[in-house]
Formats: structure tokens, sequence, C-alpha cells
């Protein structure tokens, strides 16, 4: 008797980033992507987050493979951090296998075992059966994934659009997924990040000639932020230079690593010449000059974030410098990036977003009726929407049973949640352990809220210091406690205030049911008396730490 497929989605369900699904079947486990989510303002100090992977690593005999869809950093960007914890073999279409190549690189990665597919390659991983079929995306190469069970055939979109005009000339086929749909689909799980989007997505030879004609009236330089991996954009900016008359130059590691490969790799056409290094690009006049670079999030370390904050040593902002923001805000970048934005116009450049000038970037996703085609190419009999957050994924859920699909056979998913399905029915079972796993420099954790926590409160209010000496012997206090604060209240108001601060300490450690000798005793008491009074006296609540020294 065949067993049931289980669906444990790792990341992507709930939240815009950090995709990553685990298909199940027996014995065999295969992993669909491993992305990465850039952090929301309020995970400060934070890098990236990446997936919480330990229940594949308890797991690790049984997992298969990772399965890439295509190159872009929120389905790959884990995959340096993955294979330290697990020794895998992955596969991916041509351009994500060249990109993956030049990332495990820069994170010095020594052993690997990465193999290229493309549309039409099958694999076999035990009972679980792989088959990549084309998709179109706004980067080349992009593929969804057919696997095929005892229990059952699976349908994983990846990120698509149905563009019939795409920047690669490689449209979604939609001719296999027809075929697909006839032999009869068990599961559908399809991309709804442009879920609550009504009609179609724009094609991306939109973007080409709103760039071109960017760059035919610019007067001066013109700057354009965009991802690293969007290769499919480098070349439109690649066409329009050539026929204009400018040069391009580069700037943002990995940009200028991404864009090496790709020209070596023939993903991407550029005359001898073309392509220069900053430094010789700034000896052209400024009509000549074409910049592509990284930061179009808005990340405070990126090249755009450091030139609109005129902190970038080789590229500074002059009067009639075009700057075209081409990338959709992820959820919660909005603020970051408008603030880009503003340091930007603030020093005199014209700045083009999606928002202000629509042709300068199209999304890579299928809005309503996109999705709609999708499901009804497909014919599932269960369907689970992937890659969103939640409300995204109730808009497609919404979808799903407009196209005859049955309430009780649309499953909303979340990361950890675990789906048991197979001919005779679905359910939902006992979550797995998900979250977030913080990249912070060099330091990945897991221990993240607690540590995020203390940080939001420090940003906020500051601290306290409370050093209060103690006599060794008898635990008695030996003399006036010392306070001292940063980041909570203005200079000419803080003695007088520690002073009095003091007082309520003292009085904290003179209560009669105080255990001197209770070193967790004494901090809890200060802390609790401290934070009353401070709150009283400021509104606010800064962190206290106390400090007993032994005298």
């Amino acid at each position: 008797m065949p067993h049931p497929i289980r669906i444990v989605p790792i990341g992507g369900l709930g939240e815009v980033g950090k995709n990553m699904l685990c298909v199940e079947y027996g014995n065999d486990i295969v992993v669909i992507d491993a992305g990465l989510m850039f952090p929301k303002q309020e995970m400060l100090g934070i890098d990236l987050v990446l997936p919480d992977i330990s229940y594949l690593t308890a797991n690790a005999e049984r997992v298969r493979a990772i399965l890439i869809t295509h190159g872009h950093e929120d389905h790959t960007g884990a995959l340096p951090y993955v294979l330290r914890e697990l020794n895998v073999p992955i596969y991916a279409p041509p351009l994500a296998h060249d990109l993956i190549e030049v990332k495990l690189r820069q994170h010095r990665i020594g052993e690997y075992e990465l193999h290229e597919v493309d549309a039409g390659s099958t694999l076999d991983f035990g009972t679980v059966h792989a088959e990549y079929f084309r998709v179109c995306h706004s980067i080349p190469d992009a593929c969804g994934i057919a696997l095929r069970t005892p229990a059952g055939l699976i349908v994983h979109t990846g990120d698509f659009k149905i563009d019939h005009t795409p920047a690669d000339g490689r449209p979604t086929d939609l001719q296999r997924l027809a075929e697909l749909g006839s032999e009869g689909v068990l599961l559908l799980l399809s991309d709804s990040t442009y879920a609550e989007v009504p009609g179609y997505t724009p094609s991306e030879s939109v973007v080409a000639s709103a760039l071109d004609h960017v760059i035919a009236d610019a007067p001066g330089r013109v700057l354009i932020a965009t991802f690293a991996s969007l290769i499919a954009r480098v070349q439109q900016v690649l066409d329009a230079a050539v026929k204009h008359g400018r040069k391009v130059a580069l700037a943002g590691r990995s940009m200028v690593d991404n864009v090496n490969m790709a020209v070596a790799n023939g993903y991407l056409k550029a005359p001898p010449g073309m392509l220069l290094d900053l430094q010789a690009l700034s000896t052209l006049p400024h009509e000549q000059q074409v910049i592509v670079l990284t930061g179009a999030q808005g990340e405070p370390l990126s090249v755009l974030s450091r030139v609109a904050n005129n902190a970038n040593r080789d590229i500074e902002v002059h009067e009639n410098d075009t700057v075209v923001i081409s990338a959709t805000a992820i959820p919660g970048n909005e603020t970051v990036i408008a603030t880009v934005v503003d340091n930007l116009t603030r020093r005199g450049a014209r700045v083009l977003t999606r928002r202000t000038s629509p042709g300068v970037h199209v999304p890579g996703h299928g809005s309503q009726e996109e999705l709609k085609l999708m499901l009804r190419l497909i014919k599932p009999r269960y369907f689970v929407p992937v890659h969103g957050e939640y409300r995204m994924l109730a808009a497609h859920a919404d979808l799903a049973m407009q196209t005859d699909i049955a309430p009780a056979n649309v499953f909303i998913l979340e990361d950890g949640d675990v789906l048991e399905l197979d001919e005779a029915g679905a359910e939902l079972v006992e979550p797995i352990q998900a979250g977030h796993v913080y990249v912070d420099g060099l330091r990945t954790w897991d221990v993240g809220e607690a540590v995020l926590r203390d940080r939001r409160m420090l940003s906020r209010d500051g601290f306290v210091v409370v050093v209060v000496p103690v006599d060794h012997a008898t635990g008695k206090v030996y003399g006036e406690p010392e306070i001292v604060s940063s980041g909570f209240t203005a200079p000419a108001e803080a003695e007088e205030l520690m002073e009095r601060a003091a007082a309520v300490v003292i009085e904290a450690l003179r209560a009669p049911n105080l255990d001197p000798l209770n070193e967790d005793h004494v901090n809890d008491r200060v802390r609790e008396a401290l934070s009353r009074f401070l709150y009283r006296e400021t509104r606010s609540r800064p962190m206290i730490i106390t400090v007993p020294l032994e005298v």
C-alpha cells in the first residue's frame, strides 16, 4: 500500500523570501529551493535571514537532493549555509548553476556536488522522480518541477508569469503544463506573490522600452539599481547603452562577480570595450556613462545606500544624474527605500521607481489571470499556494476555488505545517520546527527573538548600568551604588536623575525581606525598583544591567 506524501514547508509560506519546501515519500526527501530573506527594519543588526533546517539535519540520511528552480537569492541564497550542515547534491538550471558556483566560491565552500539541469531533464531519487519544465520569470532558465511518486503527481510552479515576449525568448511551456494536467495531478504548489493583483503582469519587453527611453533622454549619468542576479535586466541596460553611445560600469561585488560570469558563459552579450571599470568610466563625459549597481532594496551597506548617503568613494551623485530603481520593494522595505530616494533627491538626482515610472520594472510573478490559467491547465485535485505572505496565500486560495477546486481540497499552509495526502484524502498532521536563523556578521544563530528584543529596547530607550558594591563576607551593600546610562536621557538631566535613582536602589537593597547573599534576588529587586522609578519619571523603559562589585 502506498505511503502518503508529506509536504513540509521550511520557509516561504507566510512570508516573502527564504523559499524552501520538502516533498517526502517513504524514506525519500527531496527539497525544492534554499533561499534567504532580507531582514525587516525591526531586525536590528541582522544581515540576512535563513530558514531553520533543523528538521533536515535531523533527517539528513533521508535527504536525496536540493532542486533549484531558478537563480534568485530568495531561492538559492541559503545554500552556502545549508551546505555547511548537509552534504547533499544540488541540481539547478544553467544560469542558476553558475550563479550558485559564484556564491559558493565567495563563501569559500570547498567541497560540494552541483549538477546542471534544464527544462526537460528527468532525475530519479529513490521513489521520487523529478522532471524540470520551462517557466518564464525575470531571470533566464527559470523552471518548475514535476515530482512523480507512487502516491501521485505533484507540480511545483516555481516563480512564474505568462509572458509571450520574455527577455530571454523562453516563454512558459503551456503545452507541457497542459500535458501534465492531462496525466492527473494530485497536488499543485503555485507561486502566490502577485495573487492579489488583478489582470495580467506586463511583459519584460515593457522594461526594455522604458530603459531605452531613460538612457536616451537622460542629460547626465544614469545609475540603475537592480538585483545582482537579474541578468536579463542587465542585458536590457547594455542594449540601450550600446544604442545610445554610452559605456557601462558595475558597482557592488555580487554585481561584478555575476555579470563577469554571465559574460564569460554567454548569458550576457556585450561588445568589446563596452564594460569598463568605474575609474575608466569616470574619465568619460557624464552623458556617456551608465552605472549598474546593487542596493535596489535599500540595504544599509549596499552601493546605492552608500551613494545616497555620500559615503561611497567611487560614486558621487551630481545634479542631472538619473537614478533608476529597477525592482519591486520587498514587503517591509518600503520605508528604507523611501529614505534612499529622499537622500538621492536631496543631492540633486532625478529618481525613477516603479511607482513613479511603472515601465522601469515589471514583476516576474503572474497576476490573477495567469494564476487562474495555471490552475485550469494543471487541474489539480489538491492545491497549496506557496511563496507569499498570508494574505497572498489566501487570495490565491480564493482563485483556486473560483476555478472549481473544492474548498476542502485547498490548504493554506505556513512554515512548519505538515500536509499528508494521497488518493484517499489529505490532512494536516503534527507540525515541525521552522522559523528564522539570523546571519549577523560572521555568526549564524537561531535564538534571535530574545536578542532582537534586547536590541530594540536598546535602540528605543538606551540602557542603565547599576554598579552595587557588596561586602564579600556579609553580602551587605558597601557604600553608594554607581549608576551610569547611555542613550537614555539628555546629559543635562542625567546627573540629577541618577542621584535620585541611586537613592531608590539603596532603599530597595535595605528591604527587610532581601537575601543579600542571593545575587539573583538582589539583581531582580534592583531592576524592579529602578524600572518602576525610571518609567514614572521619564515614561521610558531602558535596559537595566546590574553589576554586583565585591569589595
